[in-house]
């Protein structure tokens, strides 16, 4: 089969920082081009090839004039080209522009939000020309379902997954590194916030949150992955936390490469989200990395966090003093965090793997066999298995 991948037009593929969207999209073209030829379109960026060659996959990424349409520029490279399947990801505008080009190929469009689907006629005629609409979560596949009734035969929903040879529990030596280098105590209790510094994720609630938790456990220490605290909205969080005495540790905008290590120095992981949030795959590292993890009910987060199980899931996550009352529990029970770390690890590995991502997609679009035999699969498993014995024989020496 030949597949082509077309990203938004404003990120790079593979991605240069975050972003879930072009995480998942190389993460699974990788893993595509085991049993399929795969081209990944994106726009040119500046000290990026214009092609990159990584077997059977190719990154293609097209120069676009000022002023000028990406998707009309992706269209023109590819024009006269065959593919047996075209996917659009998280852009359903690109989709009649796609079919007009191509009218005899299936077209799928992967959704990762609800941020480019508004209601309305518009997007409902979009979405109708999709071949499959995918959607990253129960919660967010529920909700596309509601706003276009007409799309509910095609809605497919497909989790997103986790690099489990980067995002693994660190040994002591790697985490006792890590701190001593961001300045932190060995006695800090780090809560960690990953993500886009932005309203909607809840990080200025997490400052009062992390303010009311130092009555009970003073060491804690409030860590943000994601800005520099020097401008815009991290500019107000760093204010926030000065006028409430709360400890702050800026790592900046970390590259997808390195953001294993924020994970590794952190005690706990928050996700504060205060609007829908489809699926949050920083969850997903963080419980892969063994790190407990604390969210918001909310969105396709109850997917993937089972309160009291693989992490704690915060009802009220509107009220600081909830996050608070968890995190001082999650604290003050070494236990308690272990147990659930080791359960996150496991939940991750069974159920949020890229390869799972990679396989449910080669099935919707007609391939039914493995993209990796089952024997490979096996030894990947053993020697991650052994990585894990070793960290944990590690820990208790």
């Amino acid at each position: 089969m030949r597949i082509l991948m077309i990203a938004p037009g404003p990120i790079p593929v593979p991605p240069t920082g975050g972003g879930s969207v072009e995480i998942c999209m190389s993460a699974v073209a990788r893993l595509l081009r085991e049993g399929h030829d795969v081209v990944v379109a994106s726009r040119q960026f500046p000290g990026l090839a214009s092609v990159q060659e990584e077997g059977r996959l190719r990154f293609v990424r097209v120069r676009v004039s000022p002023g000028a349409s990406y998707i009309q520029a992706v269209l023109r490279h590819f024009a006269g080209e065959k593919f047996d399947r075209i996917q659009i990801d998280n852009r359903p505008a690109y989709l009649p522009l796609v079919r007009r080009a191509f009218p005899g190929t299936p077209v799928s469009v992967f959704l990762q939000s609800l941020t480019y689907t508004p209601v309305g006629k518009v997007t409902a005629a979009r979405l109708g020309q999709a071949d499959l609409v995918l959607a990253n979560s129960l919660s967010l596949h529920s909700r596309l379902a509601a706003r276009f009734p007409t799309i509910k035969p095609k809605l497919r929903t497909v989790h997103l997954g986790v690099d489990f040879d980067r995002f693994r529990p660190p040994l002591p030596e790697e985490r006792a590194e890590l701190r001593r280098i961001h300045g932190l105590e060995p006695a800090a209790y780090a809560v960690l916030f990953a993500g886009r510094v932005i309203p909607r994720k809840g990080l200025k609630l997490l400052v009062h949150a992390v303010q009311f938790m130092r009555r009970s456990v003073p060491e804690a220490v409030l860590v943000i992955a994601g800005s520099n605290g020097a401008s815009g909205y991290g500019k107000e969080v760093r204010e926030l936390a000065r006028k409430k005495r709360v400890p702050v540790k800026f790592l900046g905008k970390l590259p997808h490469t390195r953001m294993h290590h924020a994970y590794w120095l952190a005690d706990c992981f928050v996700c504060p989200s205060q609007l829908h949030e489809a699926f949050g795959l920083v969850n997903v590292e963080a419980m892969a990395t063994g790190l407990p993890c604390v969210a918001s009910a909310i969105g396709g987060i109850p997917e993937i966090l089972v309160h009291g199980v693989n992490g704690l899931v915060v009802k009220e996550y509107r009220n600081p003093r909830a996050f608070s009352s968890t995190l001082v529990q999650l604290a003050r029970s070494s236990e308690t965090a272990a147990v659930l770390g080791h359960a996150a690890r496991r939940t991750a590995e069974e159920r949020f793997s890229w390869l799972h991502t990679a396989e449910r997609l080669a099935v919707l679009y007609g391939w039914p066999g493995p993209l990796i035999p089952e024997k490979e699969v096996e030894e990947r498993a053993e020697v991650c298995g052994e990585q894990m014995e070793e960290n944990i024989g590690a820990e208790g020496e």
